[in-house]
């Protein structure tokens, strides 16, 4: 089969070619995949910056989004027939979307919404899934409190905002100018305009921030949370609780310990809670999360698309990070 895949860590580093079809297991579903998305996270393990916690064997086929259709499945698997529209976001250590067949343990996969077609499905999955694990399982957010959402423009910032608002919030962001009034749009009833305004000095007393920027924003979100509030990070530092979860070496688990170390600290002196969160693969959110699309109440995103021989300028283009919502790989 055809899929784009690296030989070695780098930049630049990526091409197309002929790989082996997927071998499929028990619980695994054999899936067509006919469009994928690109994430910063594909950037992120292609330049080797995940080595450590996630040790890829090469070659390796890029991709961490998926829509298709299920051309086979495991003896095991019960959920799933052949020609089901499905989509997923594959568990971390066997990724590979960019490919023309990948195999996916049926956990992790979904029935596609049926209102959206492959290209809006393939740019749900993990940053829907990064939304609802951030705001409903580890923010717990509830009618009527208030969020702070970094990146509004960004991936996971536009499904954020639908999602938060649909739970009941009152949603805060941060984007540039030419953006401001695209993100009301989505759902956000305070936007900051991070060339004019600093966020810090404006907002007050928010019970969470989703944060996806750099140390220096991390560490001026702590001033907007009241006491008790939560501060969420999908761009790190990560902590040993994380590194301990992904069963890491004890040895990484103090460097981990080590590097969040101190928002953990300026955090306590707040009276807020830190967390990381790496988003997992996990078929029934995502199936929590189809109901919601279906309904209307969360509207796929999605800036630009390319065509699968393509996928090293899609790459290009999400590194510049300005794209609105998502972008897409259309591989069939």
């Amino acid at each position: 089969m055809k899929a784009f895949f690296i030989d070695r860590y780098g930049k630049q580093n990526g091409h197309i070619g002929e790989v082996p079809d997927p071998s499929v297991g028990v619980h695994d579903v054999l899936v067509q995949v006919h469009a994928a998305s690109v994430n910063q996270l594909d950037s992120k393990i292609r330049t080797g910056e995940f080595k450590l916690i996630l040790p890829y064997s090469f070659p390796l086929v890029l991709g961490n989004d998926l829509a298709g259709i299920v051309v086979g499945t495991g003896s095991a698997v019960k959920r799933f027939k052949p020609g089901d529209e499905v989509y997923a976001r594959p568990p971390e250590g066997r990724i590979g979307t960019f490919a023309e067949l990948i195999a996916v343990n049926e956990n992790a996969l979904a029935l596609k919404p049926s209102n959206i077609n492959m290209a809006e499905a393939a740019s749900i999955p993990l940053v829907a899934l990064t939304a609802w694990q951030a705001l409903v399982e580890t923010g717990h957010l509830k009618k009527g409190q208030k969020i702070l959402i970094h990146a509004g423009s960004g991936g996971v910032g536009t499904i954020a905002i639908q999602l938060a608002k649909h739970l009941g919030a009152f949603v805060a962001t941060t984007t540039s100018t030419p953006n401001v009034e695209w993100v009301k749009a989505l759902g956000a009833d305070v936007v900051i305009d991070y060339k004019q305004q600093n966020f810090e000095s404006e907002l007050h007393d928010y019970d969470v921030v989703l944060n996806s920027l750099g140390a220096d924003v991390l560490e001026k979100s702590l001033k907007v949370l009241k006491p008790g509030g939560q501060l969420i990070s999908i761009s790190g530092p990560p902590t040993a609780q994380f590194a301990q979860e992904q069963g890491l070496s004890w040895g990484l688990r103090q460097i981990m310990r080590l590097l969040s170390s101190g928002i953990r600290r300026k955090a306590r002196k707040q009276g807020v809670g830190y967390s990381f969160l790496f988003m997992r693969a996990n078929g029934t959110q995502l199936q929590e999360i189809t109901t919601l699309i279906e309904a209307g109440v969360i509207k796929p995103v999605i800036d630009r698309s390319f065509p699968f021989e393509l996928t090293a300028d899609a790459l290009r283009y999400v590194e510049q990070g300005r794209s609105k919502g998502k972008v897409t790989v259309k591989i069939k």
